[in-house]
C-alpha cells in the first residue's frame, strides 16, 4: 500500500536541504515511527522495526538534517517486477517534493538492478502519473495479491489503483 496525502508545508523548505539515500541501521527508529504514524492514519500496512531492519537494503530515506522525513522501499516480486511500497512522508514535509524524490530514487535503483517493471498500489494516482507511471490492472500482479492483499482489511473493497512504470 502506498499513500501520499497532500498537506501544506509549515515552513519554507529548500529542496537542496533534503537528501534521499539508502537507509542505514541508525534510521530504523525514525522509519518505524513514520510507518506507525501512517498505519494509524490508515495509509500504510504495518511494518515493525524488525521487519524494516530485515529488509533494510531495500529501503531509502529522505532526510532533512538528521531527521528521517520520508521513506520508501522496493519489494522484489520476481526477477523483472518490483513494487514501490511503504512510501510515506512526514506531514509537515508533504507537498515539498519529498515523495517524488523517493520514488524517482527507487525507480533508479530498479533500473540499476535491471528490473524492468516497477508498480505500486495507491490512492495517489495523479502523483504517480506525474512521475511517469501509467494506470494498469491489479490483475497484472498476482504476486502482490497473494502476498499482501489477502492480509489487508480492505481486500474485498480495495480502493487502490495499480500504477506501473516500465522501461
Amino acid at each position: 500500500m502506498v499513500a501520499i496525502q497532500q498537506s501544506t508545508v509549515l515552513a519554507p523548505i529548500d529542496p537542496a536541504d533534503i537528501v534521499v539515500r539508502p537507509a542505514h541501521e541508525d534510521d530504523v527508529a525514525g522509519m518505524a515511527e513514520l510507518v506507525a504514524e501512517n498505519v494509524r492514519a490508515g495509509h500504510l500496512l504495518p511494518r515493525s522495526a524488525d521487519e524494516i531492519r530485515a529488509s533494510l537494503a531495500n529501503w531509502v530515506v529522505a532526510c532533512h538534517g538528521q531527521r528521517v522525513i520520508g521513506i520508501g522501499s522496493l519489494l522484489l516480486m520476481n526477477p523483472d517486477l518490483v513494487e514501490v511500497r511503504s512510501l510515506a512522508v512526514a506531514t509537515e514535509y508533504r507537498a515539498a517534493g519529498v515523495g517524488a524524490k523517493i520514488v524517482l530514487e527507487l525507480v533508479a535503483q530498479a533500473k540499476l538492478r535491471q528490473i524492468h517493471t516497477v508498480f505500486a498500489l495507491t490512492r495517489a494516482v495523479s502523483f504517480f502519473v506525474r512521475l511517469g507511471f501509467t494506470i494498469t490492472d491489479k490483475e497484472r500482479f498476482p504476486e502482490k495479491v497473494w502476498r499482501d492483499c489477502v492480509k489487508c482489511p480492505l481486500v474485498t473493497c480495495c480502493d487502490e489503483t495499480a500504477v506501473v512504470w516500465e522501461h
